[in-house]
């Protein structure tokens, strides 16, 4: 089975831009769907975006759509989130998420998860 981990959240300013990561080990992650998910503080998990295992097709949440980017680096073995324009709202804690049956938006689909990166936005 595959672990996967989470990297590349910190602090950045409203306007600013990250890129999270998320790094596949055992396997490779071409032969996973990946979904990103983030969890607010006193809020439940939310879905960011998702990634076919082809990468040809992706889905965005409302509120990240034009501003967030899924895309796959088969080479690295990773599944990357580019992040720009940020708002305070994005803060909260990202996971990736990889499931080999099936894509979309609930966190169900999702089998293995890694342990999160946190992602501040200041205002």
């Amino acid at each position: 089975q595959v672990q996967v981990v989470e990297s590349g959240g910190g602090l950045a300013q409203t306007g600013g831009s990250l890129r999270l990561s998320c790094a596949a080990s055992g396997r490779t992650l071409r032969s996973y769907a990946v979904g990103w998910f983030r969890r607010a503080p006193g809020k439940e998990r939310e879905f960011v975006a998702a990634i076919s295992w082809s990468g040809g097709n992706t889905d965005y949440a409302d509120s990240v759509k034009g501003r967030f980017t899924i895309s796959r680096d088969n080479a690295k073995n990773t599944v990357a989130l580019q992040m720009i324009s940020l708002k305070p709202e994005d803060t909260a804690v990202y996971y990736c998420g990889a499931s080999t049956t099936a894509w979309g938006r609930a966190s169900s689909l999702y089998h293995f998860w890694g342990q999160g990166t946190q992602v501040t936005v200041s205002s």
